[in-house]
C-alpha cells in the first residue's frame, strides 16, 4: 500500500530544513490561535495552561525534526525570533494586514449596555463579562460607559463609578498631590 504524507519534507541542508519546519509550526500556531479566539490569550484557567505546555511539547520534534542538538534547538529559537519580529514590524507597518491577522477590538459594553452581538462574536458569556466588569472595579455592567475586548484578549473598562471611587479609595495620593502644589 503507497501512502503519501504531505506534510513530510527533507532538505539537504539540515539548518534550512529545521528553519522552515519552525516557521511552518509559527504560521500553524498563530493561525490556530486566531481561529480559536483572542479570548484564550488573556484569560488563561489551569486548564489553558496545560494546553498550551503540552502544544509547545507536542510541535517540538516538528520544528527540529530528527535534530535534537544543541544546535538544532538554537536554530529553531533564532526563527522563532526572527518571525516574530518579522511580523510584528509588518503589524506596525500595515493596518490591514494587522487587523487580518489579529482581528480588531470589539465593543461589549457601552453606556451600561451589553453588546450581546459582540459577546456571541466573541464567544464571552454574560457571567464572563460581569467578572471582567468586577475586576476593573465596577459593580456591575449598568456602572460601566465602556468596556472593549482589544486585539490581545484583554478586556478594558472605563467607568466613571471607578474613576470617582479610586479618589476615595487613596486619599493619601490626593493629600500628598495638594502638598506638592503647596510648594
Amino acid at each position: 500500500m503507497l501512502t503519501i504524507n504531505i506534510l513530510h519534507f527533507s532538505l539537504d541542508n539540515p539548518i534550512l530544513e529545521i528553519i522552515l519546519r519552525t516557521l511552518a509550526v509559527y504560521i500553524f500556531m498563530i493561525l490556530s490561535i486566531r481561529l480559536f479566539g483572542k479570548k484564550e490569550l488573556a484569560q488563561l484557567s489551569v486548564i489553558d495552561l496545560v494546553f498550551i505546555l503540552l502544544i509547545s511539547n507536542s510541535v517540538q520534534n516538528a520544528m527540529v525534526g530528527p535534530d535534537s542538538t544543541l544546535t538544532g534547538g538554537l536554530v529553531a529559537a533564532g526563527s522563532l525570533f526572527l518571525a516574530n519580529y518579522t511580523l510584528k514590524r509588518l503589524f506596525y507597518r500595515s493596518k490591514s494586514f494587522s487587523k487580518m491577522v489579529q482581528g480588531e477590538s470589539l465593543l461589549l459594553i457601552y453606556e451600561g449596555v451589553a453588546n450581546m452581538e459582540n459577546c456571541k462574536k466573541a464567544e464571552i458569556t454574560i457571567e464572563e463579562l460581569e467578572a471582567a466588569v468586577r475586576e476593573h472595579g465596577a459593580r456591575d455592567i449598568q456602572k460601566v460607559d465602556l468596556a472593549i475586548l482589544e486585539v490581545d484578549g484583554n478586556i478594558s473598562v472605563i467607568s466613571s463609578e471607578f474613576q470617582s471611587r479610586s479618589k476615595v479609595s487613596h486619599p493619601r495620593k490626593h493629600k500628598f498631590k495638594g502638598r506638592l502644589n503647596q510648594n
